[in-house]
């Protein structure tokens, strides 16, 4: 059994993401291992099959198990302020409503894949995925594509892609966690191994706290507990042909405010969210060297109840997607690629206010590539068919040249589009006439160094980015309105194609090694977002946003971290009324080797007691302290 060895955990977290995760699910796919030297940083994120981040001309971010774990609890936002252009905004304490968007683009309008699964939610108002669903606590691996990249992974990739996945390791993993507002999280991994006939593994996770008033001008705490239980396993059928199956299930409850009678402002309540969510794959791969191909089914179903003070339902939802898939890679000669896929995904969704309904969506793509010394390009094309609006084609494009010893150019092309949720199409406030929104993403890049720090001590780059959007979603009022739709609401409204947006701006990253005990790193982007029909900036999209990182070991068995987040002003609302003050939260970090086996570490959390919000109204969490305990076998 293979040892996980947390020494220096918290040094090697800067800038050394982890090397490839044995993770063959329905878009993490492992090919043949002599294909990728074991230094090349890895992503599926690029061609949707495994291939070095070097070799791709995106802008890709990953963040490996080790940087996971040295950040430690269970706040996956706490490991996503790392990636460049990436931002949030939160309803409350951990578990609350978490909106994730990259480069400005609507949260709804970033793909989320977890273990091979989509995991957006079709009940949901756009369709999107809640981050306050999701702990890091069993994750081996987090990817971030930023920017529009339909043409491989289909609908709801407009401004980019979020690939995670759950631990699959030999060996005993567990760690145990405590700390303020009576937080307690505990999480355990471990598995089985045999070379001749597969892998057998589980994890689970739990997370608990008190919390705090999600009402900024509230006085009770808002609670969260949620359990999470994975399993997985392959069997090698034969030589080149291997069966997968792996499945999650989470159930999680919320304490929620809300906007009482008779003032109908954000004040605190007995509401409670239960959310219950089971997430599924199982398929075949086929690799026999030039040629690899996988094919799977896969099943996303997240279930909502909201319910008052005295356990009356006010709101259920429960959304589910079905999807067959097809995702391979050949290898006809030298250095040529060729990418190709197939997919169809059946969605369906019902709330307690309308029985719901259901659609299709077909797609299959083509991608060439060459990868020769220090040239890699793919270009690439896709058609989609929706049972409701038809066809959407997409294209996109990428380089990557390898100018000078260490020093790469990047640039890439793509394409986006996003369905028309369920919601926006069926409910009460729906539009079947609504089209797709469509996105294209430019930028050009340049890189120096190695990201793994291995050979080069330093690594810096700087992209340039621009997103334009056209047919964006949103809601239109029937107050006062004229269209035939608000003939049978007159005081609803109705979701429909309303506007055109632009994201564009600068992304830097830079991370070093001083000599064997220190590394710094740093993170910024500048997004400026805007609404190019009202000149308005974008909701909750702040124009500057940057993580500030520093590891220390000053004792072999002893490590030392810190992270500071800063992040400019914002507007909370459409119409620029509301201001979102900037804000600076500091984070320190310890983690001390009893053994190989055994580490004690501990954190504070905003530092300085900073008060700010990242959704107007709605409080975030004070200064707090945390200790733990992890366990390696």
């Amino acid at each position: 059994m293979r040892k996980l060895l947390f020494i220096g955990v918290s040094l090697s977290a800067l800038a050394l993401p982890a090397m490839a995760q044995d993770a063959e699910d329905e878009d993490v796919i492992t090919l043949a291992s002599e294909r990728l030297p074991e230094e090349e940083t890895i992503t599926v994120t690029a061609t949707g099959t495994r291939g070095s981040v070097e070799a791709s001309g995106q802008a890709i971010t990953v963040l490996g198990v080790d940087e996971i774990a040295s950040l430690q609890g269970p706040d996956l936002i706490r490991v996503l302020e790392r990636v460049p252009g990436l931002t949030y905004s939160r309803s409350g304490s951990l578990g609350s409503q978490t909106s994730v968007r990259l480069r400005g683009a609507e949260a709804e309008q970033v793909l989320v894949v977890l273990d091979g699964v989509r995991v957006a939610d079709p009940a949901s108002p756009a369709g999107g995925f809640d981050f306050g669903n999701l702990l890091s606590s069993n994750l081996a691996k987090v990817e971030v594509l930023r920017g529009s990249n339909s043409t491989i992974w289909g609908s709801d990739a407009l401004g980019g892609v979020i690939v995670a996945s759950t631990r699959a390791e030999t060996g005993l993993d567990g760690a145990i966690e405590y700390g303020a507002n009576d937080s307690l999280t505990a999480s355990a991994a471990g598995g089985m191994a045999d070379a001749d006939t597969g892998y057998l593994g589980a994890s689970a996770s739990f997370a608990r706290t008190d919390g705090f008033s999600a009402a900024a001008n509230g006085s009770e705490a808002d609670g969260f507990e949620q359990w999470a239980v994975e399993g997985y396993g392959r069997y090698y059928v034969s030589w080149a042909v291997e069966a997968f199956a792996r499945i999650r299930h989470a159930e999680g409850e919320l304490e929620i405010d809300g906007f009482p009678a008779p003032d109908f402002t954000l004040a605190d309540t007995d509401d409670v969210q239960d959310t219950r969510q089971t997430f599924g794959s199982a398929g075949l791969i086929l690799d026999n060297g030039p040629l690899y191909v996988q094919a799977a089914y896969s099943f996303a179903d997240t279930a909502r109840d909201n319910l008052d003070g005295s356990g009356v339902e006010t709101f259920t939802s429960e959304g589910q997607s079905d999807r067959l898939s097809l995702r391979g890679e050949w290898r006809p000669i030298g250095p040529i690629i060729v990418n190709f896929g197939a997919e169809n995904e059946w969605t369906r969704y019902e709330t307690l206010f309308d029985d719901g309904n259901s659609a299709r969506l077909f797609g299959a793509y083509t991608q060439a590539g060459i990868e020769w010394r220090g040239i890699s390009g793919h270009v690439g094309a896709r058609v989609d068919d929706h049972s409701e609006f038809g066809s959407e084609v997409s294209f996109g494009a990428d380089a990557s040249y390898a100018v000078a010893h260490n020093l790469r150019l990047r640039a890439s092309v793509g394409e986006g589009f996003k369905a028309p949720s369920l919601f926006q199409l069926y409910s009460d406030f729906g539009n079947q006439l609504l089209t797709p929104e469509q996105s294209t993403t430019f930028d050009l890049g340049l890189a120096y160094g190695g990201r793994a720090l291995a050979d080069t001590p330093f690594y810096a780059a700087v992209t340039l980015f621009r997103r334009d959007a056209q047919d964006q979603i949103g809601f239109v009022s029937c107050f006062g309105n004229t269209d035939p739709l608000c003939d049978d609401r007159p005081f609803g409204g109705f979701y429909d194609n309303i506007a055109r947006t632009r994201a564009e701006g600068i992304e830097l990253e830079l991370r070093g090694r001083i000599g064997e005990t220190l590394q710094l790193g740093a993170a910024y982007a500048f997004t400026d977002a805007e609404n190019r029909d009202t000149g308005n900036r974008l909701a909750r999209r702040p124009r500057h946003a940057a993580t500030f990182t520093a590891e220390l070991i000053p004792l072999q068995a002893l490590s030392l971290g810190a992270d500071l987040r800063i992040v400019g002003a914002s507007f909370d609302d459409a119409g620029n009324f509301t201001r979102l003050d900037p804000y600076e939260v500091l984070t320190l970090r310890a983690a001390y080797d009893v053994t190989e086996q055994v580490q004690l570490y501990g954190r504070i959390e905003n530092v300085w007691d900073e008060e700010y919000q990242t959704v107007a109204g709605y409080g975030t969490r004070g200064r707090a302290v945390f200790i733990g305990a992890r366990l390696a076998l």
